[in-house]
């Protein structure tokens, strides 16, 4: 299985970056994982590179082949290469599950997915790198709505990003645009992704 299943806090640990977006990784312990955890040495320009490649990879949870097969696919496409990528990765189903509130973390999300209990435009859709385009509605399952999970998620959001819009009573959402590159991962330079693929 090539998909990362272990503790995704030491990885944030190691990166210093909050791969949920919440920052309480970092919170306690804001220094990598380990001995000489606190005592890093410099980074090369390979290693800067390769960290800020590992950080989204890991936030979005996304395979080492999936990633570079939608940064092949951002690639092609009109404008800057490293802005189309990350928007890519941002209009994943699974990624706007999460930031819809359906679910407290992604792979949360991509579990619902998977299991079919996500609809798109009313539609069972249960790929977690389905692309949604702009129009699209995002719902769940009657079943669905009433789990526990999936409540304390509801529950538990305070905001979304305003290229989703959200019925509180239907609890169904829409992508009403494509994603604008200020809206999502401030900290991100996707520049230096682009620099490591074209090394």
């Amino acid at each position: 299985m090539s998909r990362f299943t272990g503790s995704t806090w030491k990885i944030a640990r190691r990166l210093n970056y909050s791969i949920s977006e919440t920052g309480k990784e970092l919170a306690k312990r804001p220094y990598a994982p380990g001995q000489h955890g606190n005592k890093r040495k410099k980074a090369s320009e390979y290693a800067t590179q390769l960290q800020e490649k590992q950080k989204v990879r890991f936030t979005y949870g996304v395979s080492e082949k999936q990633f570079k097969k939608t940064f092949n696919e951002a690639s092609k496409l009109e404008g800057k290469t490293g802005v189309n990528f990350v928007k890519l990765l941002e209009t994943r189903l699974d990624n706007l599950v999460y930031r819809l509130g359906f679910a407290v973390t992604r792979a949360q999300a991509r579990q619902l997915v998977n299991h079919g209990h996500v609809l798109v435009n009313g539609k069972k859709v249960d790929i977690p790198s389905y692309r949604l385009h702009a129009g699209q509605t995002i719902s769940l399952k009657e079943k669905a709505k009433n789990f526990t999970i999936v409540k304390a998620a509801l529950e538990a959001k305070i905001s979304r990003p305003e290229y989703l819009s959200f019925d509180e009573n239907k609890l169904e959402g829409t992508l009403v645009r494509l994603p604008e590159r200020d809206e999502f991962l401030p900290e991100i330079n996707e520049q230096l992704i682009v620099e490591l693929y074209n090394r």
